[in-house]
């Protein structure tokens, strides 16, 4: 598919649509996500101790990535998706029951466990329905608009969240409430037509040949360094976002308790207000620019250009951010590192069909899982780094230090351009 032509949208927003939509809504209903680092930081853990359980989580997905897409693909979406689902419910359950240090570890594996076996599954099974439907041009203003209903879960989510927590006037329910939507979400998946779990799965292949052809498949697709290339610079930046995002927390705790308003609410009330408006606010932006990515690549001959464009201005919004908490700009600083967060979401939807293009289609959720694994490296790496620099000279030097290196490494895996069509 070259990109230099424009390619209208064409899809049909039918049922499988609404429930790839549902799906996601349902996903992003993790109520605690826009607390955790505040979670951690109320039981008393240092930025130091944080990044550790931020690395164990990147890493156990590092790990289980590729088995768990060899796996997808062998045995079957659904199923995969199935066991996903239920580590999320107990990781879930875990964060709620366990309070030592020891245990959230645990609770950080089971989490892993989930994403792992979520992630590049349920990306494969929309391209696998796109290829059948013959609607391969639209991977970017599909997944995008999908993508978008994760980002609207995302807004109801915080809301939510915030209500939760001045209504129980603690961060502790937000986890047992998020068991509900991933319950709904583990029966939707497996209402969906059989035939997504794959290729070799809907011809009754015996697992073990199919494992072989996954392999062999895989194994093509990676051995290009152009490929690899493609894959560490998509990864780059949503393993920069997956680390930073949660930093935002803090930086909304220190400017709720500095505006003169509510004050007669206890600290954590007025954080869960101002955190839970923000986010709302944020994940509604990130909504709107996702299921704007198709029309956003149209605007460029090959998606490489806005791929690293975003990438480069995204990280630079990281650098002026950490400068600018450093100076205790506080409101500067939030709204600039707002935009690391939508840019991964004008980003994300091209990133993934800049990837697809290159892979094959039988090892499709395999080639997706090692593009999942490497944002995992990247991310356990940049939240170590992140965790060591802020405890060491404070959270906006943290940022400033980290991004700059990040910087650095966007430079070394700028994509060039290519030959119009050109793919594997």
């Amino acid at each position: 598919m070259g990109h230099k032509e424009k390619v209208p949208q064409i899809f049909e927003k039918n049922m499988q649509y609404f429930k790839f939509c549902t799906y996601g809504f349902l996903k992003n209903l993790q109520f605690f996500e826009p607390f955790l680092l505040l979670i951690f930081l109320s039981k008393g853990l240092s930025y130091v101790q944080i990044g550790a359980l931020y690395a164990v989580r990147e890493i156990s997905i590092n790990i289980l990535e590729i088995p768990s897409g060899v796996m997808a693909d062998t045995m079957g979406r659904r199923m995969t998706m199935a066991l996903s689902f239920l580590s999320y419910i107990l990781s879930f359950f875990l964060f709620y029951a366990v309070s030592s240090y020891g245990l959230l570890f645990l609770a950080m594996i089971a989490f892993a466990f989930g994403e792992a076996f979520r992630t590049g599954t349920h990306k494969a099974m929309i391209f696998e329905y796109l290829d059948r439907q013959g609607w391969n041009s639209q991977r970017t203003y599909y997944y995008g608009h999908t993508r978008a209903w994760s980002q609207w879960g995302s807004t109801v989510s915080a809301i939510l969240a915030a209500i939760l927590i001045f209504w129980r006037g603690s961060y502790k329910a937000v986890f047992l409430f998020s068991i509900i939507p991933y319950v709904l979400n583990l029966l939707l998946i497996v209402s969906y037509p059989k035939y997504l779990d794959g290729r070799h799965q809907a011809n009754g292949e015996k697992i073990s040949e199919t494992f072989l052809v996954v392999l062999r498949s895989l194994f093509s697709s990676m051995k290009n360094p152009k490929t690899m290339r493609t894959i560490a610079n998509q990864a780059l930046y949503s393993g920069y976002y997956k680390a930073f995002k949660d930093y935002l927390q803090p930086l909304l705790k220190t400017l709720a308790l500095s505006i003169p308003i509510l004050l007669n609410l206890e600290d954590q009330k007025r954080t869960a207000l101002l955190v839970g408006l923000v986010y709302a606010i944020m994940y509604s932006s990130t909504a709107f620019v996702s299921s704007r990515s198709g029309k956003f690549a149209q605007r460029f001959g090959q998606l490489a250009t806005p791929l690293n464009l975003t990438m480069l201005l995204g990280i630079t919004l990281g650098v002026l951010s950490g400068f600018f908490l450093h100076l205790s700009w506080v409101t500067v600083a939030v709204v600039l590192y707002l935009g690391i967060y939508i840019l991964e979401n004008l980003r994300k939807p091209m990133g993934i069909t800049y990837v697809s293009e290159r892979m094959y289609q039988d090892s499709l959720a395999s080639a997706l899982s090692v593009e999942s694994q490497a944002e995992s490296l990247f991310a356990a790496a940049i939240a170590l780094a992140l965790g060591f620099f802020s405890t060491l000279l404070g959270v906006g030097l943290g940022i400033l230090v980290v991004s700059a290196i990040c910087f650095l490494l966007a430079l070394l895996l700028w994509l060039p351009k290519e030959a119009d069509g050109s793919q594997r």
